[in-house]
């Protein structure tokens, strides 16, 4: 018989650098959950994304025993990570911090892609030009989507 579920706890993870600090300790210690244990099986699964910051969400469930999934890193995190900047813009439609490619974009769009609601490399990559939009970043060059693909007359 499947363990019933008692609750979801979402957090945001350095990747290898989990600790019972917070913001791990008291999410997972509030909820029963043994937190020793859990930073030892993310620190292990984690080891390759070393600082990289990591979206997780665990599964707890009624006799305390748990599962978690990591998610990939955040869309802004890598966009600052690509333009090489430390944050984004305070006035992001009249202050530009930086700029990133359309290559770029579609890097970003293929890692997030079973994270994103979308069908499409494409629609993937239209979600992050608009995250990078929203945070002051310029994608410089045309769309590869717009102009190019001219049907012969």
């Amino acid at each position: 018989m499947a363990k019933e579920v008692d609750t979801f706890i979402k957090l945001q993870v350095k990747g290898g650098q989990a600790n019972p600090a917070p913001p791990v300790g008291p999410a997972l210690g509030a909820k029963g959950v043994n937190i020793m244990e859990f930073c030892k099986r993310f620190n292990a699964q984690t080891q390759d994304k070393q600082g990289q910051v990591l979206p997780v969400v665990i599964t707890v469930f009624k006799d305390k025993s748990f599962t978690f999934v990591i998610k990939t890193t955040p869309a802004p995190v890598q966009l600052l990570q690509k333009a090489k900047l430390k944050g984004g813009s305070s006035v992001p439609n009249r202050d530009k911090v930086g700029s990133v490619s359309w290559d770029d974009i579609k890097e970003i769009a293929e890692d997030k892609m079973a994270d994103l609601n979308a069908f499409t490399i494409e629609s993937a990559m239209k979600m992050i030009a608009g995250t990078a939009r929203s945070m002051g970043i310029t994608v410089s060059g045309d769309a590869p989507w717009s102009g190019n693909s001219q049907s012969d007359s």
